[in-house]
C-alpha cells in the first residue's frame, strides 16, 4: 500500500513538473494574449511590466498583450446594495471580447469584487464559482488557452487606522465599508481557484505572494502597505503581481529601463481604452477610448520609439 501511494505521489510530481515546463508556449511570439479583470487589471501596470520585459528580453518577437480590465467588474454578477450602480459582469461582454480579439491565450483575474466586501457566505461563493466555471467554458469554447489568476490580497491595515472597517455583525457592507476580515474571504476564493489546475492551462496564486511581500516589509516598517485603500495595489504592488506571473512562466523579473516601461505603459493605456470601448460594456463613467484603428496607429508610433531603445 505504501509503495502504491509513493508511486502515485511520484507520478503527480512528474505531472506537475511537466506542466510547469509548458507555460512558456503561452507567451510565445505571435500569440495574442487577452487580459480580463477588474480595476486592478484596468490600472494596467502589471500588464505593462509583462509587456516591457517580453520586449526587453526578445525585442524581435513579442506577443500581443491586450488589456480589457474594467473597473468594478465581477464574474459572479453580484453587487452590494450600496454600490452606486449594478456592478458590471464580465459575462455581459466576454463573448464579444473573444470574438473581436480572437486571443490565443486569456488571463482572467476575478474575486476582489465578487465577495462584495461582505463576510463569507456559501451563496456568494457559489455565485463566484459559477462565474469562474462559465469563464472556463466560454474561453475553451473559443479555442483559446486559459490562465486563471487568484484575486490579490485585501490589506485591512490602512482602513483600520481610519476606522473604516466593519465588524462581522454590521448590518451591511460596501466597497467603502469593508468587512474587517475580508482577506479571509479572498483567501478561500484563491484557494479554490488553485484547485482548478486540471481544468485550465495554468493557475497562478497572486494572493499569497502579495501577503507574503507585505508581511516581510512590515518586519522593518509596521505601517507598510501597497494598498492605501485596502483593495487597489500601487505600482509596487503591480511589480509584485508581474514578478509572480513571470515566475509562474519560469522567468525571473529583470530591472526595466524606466523609459522603456514608460513608453510601453503609455502604449498599453491607449490601446486598453480603445479595446474596452470597441468591445463595449455597461460600466458608467469610463472614458471612451479612441477608435481602434486610430489607437493602433498611435501604438505603431510608440513601437518606433521603443525600437530606438533596443
Amino acid at each position: 500500500m505504501k509503495q502504491t501511494i509513493a508511486i502515485a505521489m511520484s507520478l503527480v510530481l512528474v505531472a506537475m513538473t511537466l506542466r510547469a515546463a509548458e507555460p512558456d508556449s503561452l507567451l510565445a511570439p505571435g500569440k495574442t494574449i487577452l487580459f480580463l479583470g477588474d480595476s486592478i487589471t484596468h490600472a494596467g501596470y502589471y500588464v505593462s511590466r509583462l509587456d516591457a520585459q517580453l520586449r526587453a528580453t526578445n525585442p524581435d518577437a513579442v506577443p500581443v498583450l491586450i488589456n480589457l480590465g474594467l473597473p468594478s467588474e465581477t464574474c459572479s454578477g453580484l453587487s452590494e446594495p450600496d454600490h452606486p450602480f449594478p456592478r458590471p459582469d464580465v459575462h455581459e461582454r466576454i463573448e464579444r471580447a473573444l470574438a473581436k480579439v480572437k486571443p490565443d491565450v486569456v488571463f482572467a483575474c476575478y474575486g476582489m469584487n465578487d465577495g462584495i466586501y461582505y463576510p463569507f457566505s456559501d451563496e456568494r461563493f457559489a455565485a463566484y464559482q459559477k462565474g469562474v466555471h462559465d469563464i472556463i467554458a466560454k474561453v475553451q469554447a473559443s479555442g483559446a488557452k486559459l490562465v486563471l489568476m487568484t484575486p490579490p490580497a485585501f490589506d485591512a491595515l490602512p482602513l483600520r487606522k481610519k476606522g473604516d472597517l466593519r465588524p462581522a455583525g454590521a448590518e451591511k457592507f460596501a466597497w467603502f465599508a469593508i468587512y474587517e476580515g475580508y482577506d479571509d474571504v479572498l483567501k478561500k476564493y484563491a484557494a479554490w481557484v488553485m484547485t482548478l489546475g486540471d481544468r485550465v492551462d495554468l493557475v497562478i496564486d497572486l494572493h499569497t505572494p502579495v501577503n507574503d511581500y507585505v508581511a516581510a516589509k512590515r518586519k522593518d516598517d509596521p505601517d507598510f502597505t501597497m494598498s492605501p485603500d485596502g483593495v487597489h495595489v500601487n505600482e509596487e504592488g503591480h511589480r509584485v503581481l508581474a514578478a509572480t506571473i513571470l515566475k509562474a512562466f519560469g522567468s525571473e523579473p529583470i530591472e526595466l529601463d524606466p523609459k522603456l516601461l514608460g513608453l510601453v505603459h503609455e502604449r498599453q493605456q491607449i490601446l486598453h481604452a480603445a479595446w474596452v470601448s470597441a468591445v463595449g460594456h455597461k460600466r458608467p463613467d469610463v472614458a471612451a477610448g479612441l477608435p481602434l484603428e486610430e489607437a493602433q496607429a498611435k501604438a505603431a508610433e510608440f513601437d518606433r520609439q521603443i525600437r530606438t531603445l533596443e
